[in-house]
């Protein structure tokens, strides 16, 4: 559902869920969308977009987190 609501609300089709959490509202979800293609890939800007759903599924919140190259790699810290 979450990724059905970023895709409404952007209209770019995200590519991973890559959280989910349940909480005592519904669920908090993160969603991966790729925002600007460019070439060569590794260097396409993608944005985690960060979902809250209530109980029945429904939008609450979704607002845009961290943005990053799709090859980036996160640092050990």
């Amino acid at each position: 559902m979450a990724a059905q609501h970023v895709l409404q609300l952007t209209g770019r089709p995200p590519e991973n869920v890559v959280a989910v959490v349940r909480d005592d509202d519904g669920w908090q979800v993160a969603v991966e969308v790729l925002e600007l293609h460019r070439i060569p890939e590794t260097t396409d800007i993608m944005a985690i977009y960060e979902v809250a759903l209530d109980t029945n599924g429904d939008l609450v919140r979704c607002e845009r987190g961290q943005r990053y190259h799709r090859g980036q790699v996160e640092e050990d810290l």
